[in-house]
């Protein structure tokens, strides 16, 4: 089985224009798949929404991954988003995830929490806004 992770996923969703939304979500994300983040419930569709929304307004950025643990089908991990918007302004974003993965490694559901480190009052809901 091969695992997907954060890092991997991120970067195909937000900064890789090679591939659509659709196509990084078919490779790390299962058809059944939800999401919550900040108390905020997304389906697939939601999430992809999301994701959509996200690529309108991010020009670049890069994922830190701080720490990573698989446990079987369960996946933790915290990492920091580094995004630079299209106005050129940043956002950073520590975030605490916990998941649980397909049989075939993709995420299946995401619970997360968000904490902005650095950017605007108006980009604290970046992590759900649609």
């Amino acid at each position: 089985m091969t695992r997907t992770g954060i890092e991997a996923a991120l970067n195909d969703l937000l900064f890789n224009r090679d591939i659509t939304p659709a196509e990084a979500a078919d490779q790390h994300f299962a058809p059944d798949y939800r999401q919550r983040t900040d108390s905020v419930w997304a389906d697939r569709a939601e999430f992809l929404d999301h994701i959509e929304h996200l690529r309108g307004i991010v020009a670049h950025g890069h994922v830190d991954v701080h720490e990573e643990l698989y446990d079987g089908a369960r996946y933790a991990d915290r990492h920091t988003c580094h995004i630079t918007k299209t106005d050129g302004t940043t956002v950073a974003m520590e975030v605490y995830v916990f998941a649980d993965l397909t049989s075939d490694g993709r995420f299946r559901r995401i619970e997360e929490t968000t904490l902005m480190l650095q950017g605007s009052e108006a980009d604290r809901d970046l992590g759900s806004a649609r």
